[in-house]
């Protein structure tokens, strides 16, 4: 089951504990980064761009749930 990614006027909500703040993300992306090396041979990235990107799951820190996250208005939201 794939879960939408929150949103400026959304939020996930574990349904089976009601959490709020803690989840475990799987995603897969596609990126090119420049990426800088100093001279001592220490890699820094210095620009990243998102070719794609999907969330695989999430998890509840909480209760462990993987298949109850679902995408709840944001307070004040609804204004």
């Amino acid at each position: 089951m794939t879960v939408p990614a929150p949103t400026a006027e959304t939020r996930w909500r574990c349904t089976l504990c009601g959490n709020l703040t803690r989840f475990d993300v799987t995603r897969s992306s596609r990126v090119v980064e420049y990426v800088h090396l100093d001279l001592a041979g220490e890699p820094k990235v210095e620009e990243r761009e998102v070719l794609s990107e999907s969330l695989e799951s999430v998890r509840c820190r909480w209760c462990n749930a993987v298949d109850q996250i679902e995408l709840v208005a944001r307070p004040g939201s609804e204004e």
